[in-house]
């Protein structure tokens, strides 16, 4: 006895973790703008290797966002291709 899966629900569940992982790439690449950071950095010397530091942990988040959407992406499609 196999359970059959709903592939719809499936799709409609990755296309929201794929717009999740899209939004957290957009406000951690916003928060990693170098403008920011960098003027922080060159406005407050006392404390500039921990804005570099923030700078640098922001775009890698934005990375690994950007890398979780296109990953949610192919499996939405996945969940799509086995609906049809």
């Amino acid at each position: 006895m196999s359970e059959e899966k709903d592939y719809e629900k499936e799709e409609k569940h990755h296309k929201h973790l794929e717009l999740l992982g899209e939004l957290g790439a957009v406000a951690a690449g916003a928060f990693a703008l170098p403008q920011y950071e960098g003027h922080k950095a060159r406005t407050d010397p006392k404390h500039a290797h921990r804005h570099r530091l923030e700078e640098e942990i922001a775009e890698t988040v934005a990375l690994a966002c950007a890398g979780f959407a296109l990953h949610e992406h192919h499996e939405k499609n996945k969940a799509k291709k086995h609906q049809n």
